[in-house]
């Protein structure tokens, strides 16, 4: 257990911040999910735009990895566009 005060801050702010990126995390998992899913095109289009968003936004935050979310978005943009019309 921590005894410095500052240590135990930072126990209860690591908590939080892992807490917060879980969701985030699981968050963008379920949207990936749902796009993959779908068979409309126009559907999908809509779906890209927010996913690459959320991908992004949890690059930048260093929750994933930067390529990691470079590869999942150049996939899924590859699967839009194999959607028949």
């Amino acid at each position: 257990m921590a005894n410095h005060k500052s240590a135990i801050k930072r126990i209860r702010a690591n908590n939080a911040k892992r807490l917060r990126n879980r969701y985030q995390a699981k968050t963008a998992r379920t949207f990936v999910k749902r796009l993959r899913n779908t068979e409309s095109k126009s559907e999908a289009q809509e779906l890209l735009k927010k996913v690459s968003s959320m991908l992004d936004r949890l690059a930048k935050k260093n929750v994933i990895h930067k390529n990691n979310a470079a590869n999942k978005k150049s996939k899924l943009t590859k699967f839009v566009n194999r959607l028949a019309a």
